[in-house]
């Protein structure tokens, strides 16, 4: 993992006490609401609907143990004992009293942790793949290149007030888990014939009011290039973006505008001003960034460990907790762990900090000291011994995180939604546990197989619901809570985006909704297909007739 050095320190410790200061004058009214109001924001912390809101950065996923811990203490010392994981691999303390933040920002700075950029006009936390570094379908490592990143963009002074937000997500893989097709730039790290690493860059793509699947505009870049292209994709986009009307401000906007092609072509044209300038990263550079990223203290261990073999014969509840929660590991004898924030009765993505203290226990114990948060809001342990997955299992069941639930149904991907956050339109977190409760059954859930569930309380799509393979999205209507219905969207390689079946539903109807939704399913299912197999191949009518049966249909605007 990447450590800071003596300048990564200081400065976060200088924009601590510079918050700290403008705190203090906020507070005796020497600022006003609107002077301090980009202030906080470029500190992470937002005003919501019932307290202020504290978003901290996790720079592609990665935690240490102390990290985990101090979240948990702070969790117990200035919030309500628990914290929030969000789609960013971010995380969020939803009740601290404005006056404790640049306290907390004091204690987060001695475990190098900060809330820099998590929100704002600028370039937000870059994002990965969960299991970079030990998926067993890696193809490079995209790691070194996150962190090579988030130096680049951090406290960037070009772009620190850009048209919109704007995020960036690399993968590695064969399998796209960072969602890469969805974001304002993607970049997929790859080898051409001769073993050397490039990126394809693909810019123009996110959700919220427009939702859009990325284009690819540079099929090949080299390394030492990275940062100047970045560069002139931001540069274009800050010159051509549209200021006037936040909706229609994003990157993926002017692209659609533009055309790919002459948004390219603009690109190259801005890129020819720089190309092989001060910003071409060096070997000494990328070797430095990538010395962070080195392999743990791996021991030699059978490719098949006896004793997890025999368990999984043996336990029938491990064996299901395997198939679902433990990935395939590149080094023989070891996996990747899933412990599931997905509980049924408990908030998606919640942790309190008990459970956040046990987690770093787990895995000082089976993992190397080392942490991870998926954008499905869930935590990893990536360097797990076969031989230790059973007293693992015990241990995250003790904690209520060992429910083997991921990628099926119920692994809901929910924002905060109207219980908290002052942008919804509707409450999410409930029609998650509603949906959950309703099919509380894990055999069933072990037939129903892999169906993505996306829920965002309103349109700005926090919770990614264009991209579930069943999507709800809060909508408020004559001033009540109401929820769309999308089916057939998709993450990875073959990413696109789910259509809007038809009206909402009120808040009680949205189990029978799902319910009605998987009958269609498993009466057109073959075999062992898939929901999205099902759905490509006979369409949304079979689904929107059965929601619908005996109600009238009518137009309804997705943005409601």
């Amino acid at each position: 993992m990447y450590i800071y050095d003596e300048y990564d320190q200081k400065i976060v410790d200088q924009r601590v006490a510079q918050y700290r200061d403008q705190t203090r004058r906020y507070l005796a009214g020497e600022l006003t609401d609107d002077e301090f109001r980009p202030l906080r924001l470029q500190n992470g912390l937002y005003i919501q609907r019932h307290a202020p809101m504290l978003r901290v950065a996790i720079p592609y996923g990665h935690l240490r143990s102390k990290q985990v811990r101090k979240l948990a203490e702070l969790a117990r010392k200035y919030d309500k004992g628990y914290v929030h994981f969000t789609t960013r691999q971010n995380v969020q303390f939803n009740w601290p009293a404005l006056e404790n933040v640049p306290e907390m920002l004091a204690e987060l700075s001695t475990v190098e942790m900060h809330a820099i950029q998590t929100s704002g006009a600028c370039i937000r936390n870059t994002t990965s793949d969960q299991f970079a570094g030990v998926a067993h379908d890696e193809i490079v490592d995209p790691r070194p290149w996150c962190e090579i990143i988030r130096q680049w963009s951090t406290f960037h002074p070009e772009f620190a007030h850009l048209p919109r937000k704007f995020k960036i997500a690399v993968n590695g893989a064969k399998e796209d888990r960072a969602a890469i097709l969805l974001h304002d730039i993607g970049i997929n790290v790859k080898l051409n014939a001769a073993g050397e690493v490039g990126f394809e860059i693909f810019v123009g793509g996110g959700l919220g009011r427009t939702p859009m699947i990325g284009d690819l505009i540079k099929p090949w870049l080299e390394p030492k290039h990275l940062l100047t292209y970045l560069n002139a994709v931001l540069r274009v986009y800050n010159r051509y973006g549209r200021r006037d009307n936040k909706y229609k401000a994003r990157i993926k906007i002017l692209v659609k505008a533009m055309t790919p092609e002459a948004f390219a072509a603009k690109v190259e044209q801005e890129w020819a001003f720089e190309k092989d300038g001060p910003q071409t990263l060096t070997d000494a550079e990328i070797a430095r960034n990538h010395r962070f990223f080195t392999k743990p203290a791996y021991e030699a261990l059978p490719a098949q460990d006896a004793g997890f073999a025999a368990a999984q014969r043996d336990n029938a509840a491990f064996a299901r907790w395997v198939e679902r929660n433990v990935f395939a590991h590149q080094v023989a004898g070891y996996a990747a762990v899933t412990l599931s924030l997905k509980k049924t009765g408990v908030p998606p993505g919640d942790a309190t900090d008990a459970q956040l203290d046990a987690v770093a226990e787990l895995a000082d114990r089976f993992s190397f000291g080392e942490v991870r948060v998926s954008h499905g809001q869930n935590l990893i342990l990536a360097d797990v011994k076969q031989a230790d997955l059973l007293a693992l299992w015990e241990e995250a069941k003790r904690i209520g995180f060992a429910t083997p639930n991921i990628g099926l149904l119920t692994d809901v991907i929910c924002c905060p939604g109207g219980d908290f956050c002052s942008l919804a339109n509707a409450k999410s977190i409930p029609v998650a546990q509603a949906i959950q409760e309703r099919f509380d059954d894990l055999d069933y859930l072990f037939d129903l197989g892999e169906i993505d569930v996306n829920m965002s309380g309103c349109i700005n799509a926090c919770g990614h619901h264009h991209i579930g393979n069943i999507g709800v999205l809060g909508v408020d209507k004559n001033n009540a809570e109401y929820y769309q219905i999308t089916l057939g969207g998709r993450q990875g390689v073959d990413a696109k985006v789910g259509k809007v079946i038809g009206p909402s539903f009120a808040q009680e109807e949205m189990p029978d909704v799902m319910s009605k939704i998987i009958e269609v399913f498993v009466a057109n299912r073959e075999g062992d297909e898939r929901f999205i197999e099902v759905f490509d191949r006979i369409g949304a009518e079979p689904f929107k007739a059965k929601v619908y049966e005996g109600k009238p249909i009518r137009k309804e605007k997705a943005d409601a």
